[in-house]
């Protein structure tokens, strides 16, 4: 099968996402799953991981919502308050619905770089990991050396790294980034998710942009623990959502076969599905 890992749905109207502005005039508006089915089809993508794009719970029973009864749909990656005083009880109140398979606090987007190391986060991390959610880390690059310990101290937790951490493509500022990539990779417990790249790099990117990011990942990760998103519609500032798929397929044209089905599909199967109890097929 394969798995778009990664991609959003919204409504404006909701107006929750603080974030989205009429400055991003490409994706400033609503969109949908009816949006989203071409691309599916045209990419032979059978099932998708649907991720929260909104800092709110209520964004996150929508998302839950309509993946209700939706087949392609395996599971949804939500929001939860994890600066509440009731942050456990909210866990699992969330994890009580199937198709919830993790959550993401957009750490990227807190004030606090250090706040991934707050000691109140780490019963929150314990009762994730009991309830089988996975923890997606949307962050970047300075936080990567934050996630390392959290990595460590929390081995019974699944984490998945989106967007490869943010890499800036744009200015070449690799060093640090590359060794925080190779020491995340020695744990475990986190995967490195293939999306967001294009967005990170400069505007009229190519694939000689992507290229050393992505033969890094794979050297130090391997293609059993990366999996393939297209940020979807988010990609579409930054050329659309073939054209990354494509990218991505070029990128990984040299890898056997089976390596390539792990990172279009197998391993987020395993990580978002099969090893926390949920249905694949």
């Amino acid at each position: 099968m394969r798995i778009d890992a990664h991609h959003h749905l919204w409504t404006l109207a909701r107006g929750d996402y603080g974030w989205l502005t009429p400055k991003l005039a490409p994706i400033y508006r609503d969109f949908t799953f009816a949006d989203l089915a071409p691309h599916l089809a045209s990419g032979r993508i059978e099932g998708t991981i649907l991720v929260q794009a909104a800092a709110t719970e209520a964004e996150t029973l929508f998302l839950l919502q309509i993946a209700t009864g939706r087949e392609t749909v395996r599971g949804v990656v939500g929001w939860t308050d994890f600066d509440a005083t009731d942050g456990e009880a909210r866990i699992e109140a969330m994890a009580a619905h199937d198709l919830l398979v993790g959550l993401r606090p957009m750490v990227q987007d807190i004030p606090d770089d250090d706040w991934l190391l707050r000691p109140a986060l780490a019963p929150l991390l314990t009762a994730m990991a009991g309830h089988r959610l996975v923890f997606d880390a949307l962050v970047l690059p300075r936080h990567l050396a934050r996630l390392l310990p959290i990595v460590d101290r929390h081995p019974e937790l699944q984490f998945v790294l989106d967007h490869f951490g943010k890499p800036a493509l744009s200015t070449g500022e690799l060093d640090v980034w590359r060794r925080d990539i190779a020491l995340l990779a020695e744990r475990d417990n986190i995967v490195c998710k293939l999306s967001g790249l294009v967005t990170e790099a400069r505007p009229d990117w190519q694939l000689a942009d992507l290229r050393g990011a992505v033969e890094h990942v794979i050297s130090c990760f391997g293609p059993r623990r990366m999996l393939w998103g297209s940020d979807w519609p988010v990609v579409d500032l930054a050329g659309g959502y073939a054209k990354w798929l494509g990218a991505a397929e070029t990128l990984l044209a040299d890898l056997p076969s089976d390596e390539r089905a792990d990172v279009f599909g197998g391993t987020a199967a395993r990580i978002y599905l099969s090893e926390r109890g949920r249905p694949i097929c």
